[in-house]
């Protein structure tokens, strides 16, 4: 199933897939500090969902300020298992749910400029290159297709590349981060503070993320 979260002034927020069910606390446990009323919509392809499922997803809904929820499904029996659990459940077509799903994703932007703290709790996603002037907090999470500018101190959880693009890259002024990773490759933050207060990159070499001083060219 595919889920669309945003907030209720209608902007785009996030879409994910669940895959399973066992892992669903891990899956929401990094909603959990927000703050402001969320919608989240359900979209289920030709999948039978049981009531005893959905009352289970409900319940981690339940828990990240979710002020509406509503199914969008072309299986009957998940229908009726929302409407027992009085979800707001429709029946649409599969075409109907792929079209509204795309309209969800045509909202994405591409590259995306962020002014200001990424606290605790608070996730920022681009489809492209994601530039952040200000720090991001512990307990926060980054991620982009391409790469990751940080102007500012880079101390949550940074993730680039998320579409398998290996030459994409993590730069912060400050890079102390809880976790990295660059396409399917992982690493844990140093555990030392820089020893030098100048911008550093993270890029993937020979399988592994290593760190080293960025250096800006000065082409004049």
């Amino acid at each position: 199933m595919e889920i669309v979260l945003k907030n209720t002034k209608s902007k785009y927020l996030e879409i994910f897939s669940l895959f399973d069910l066992k892992n669903i606390h891990e899956t929401f446990k990094r909603f959990a500090s927000n703050k402001e009323p969320l919608e989240a919509k359900i979209f289920a392809v030709n999948e039978s969902i049981s009531s005893h499922q959905l009352a289970k997803l409900k319940s981690h809904f339940d828990k990240i300020n979710i002020c509406s929820l509503c199914i969008y499904s072309n299986n009957r029996d998940t229908i009726l298992s929302g409407k027992s659990l009085k979800i707001d459940s429709t029946f649409i077509r599969e075409q109907e749910i792929k079209n509204k799903l795309l309209l969800f994703n045509s909202k994405k932007k591409d590259d995306i400029l962020h002014n200001g703290t990424v606290r605790s709790g608070e996730r920022i996603s681009s489809n492209g290159n994601l530039c952040i002037i200000g720090d991001v907090n512990p307990g926060a999470i980054v991620s982009a297709k391409k790469n990751i500018y940080v102007w500012g101190k880079l101390l949550g959880i940074a993730f680039a590349g998320k579409s398998g693009n290996k030459n994409a890259s993590i730069a912060s002024l400050y890079l102390k981060p809880l976790q990295l990773r660059i396409a399917d490759v992982i690493a844990i933050g140093p555990k030392d503070k820089p020893k030098n207060y100048h911008p550093e990159i993270a890029v993937i070499d020979k399988q592994t993320i290593i760190i080293k001083p960025h250096l800006i060219e000065n082409k004049n």
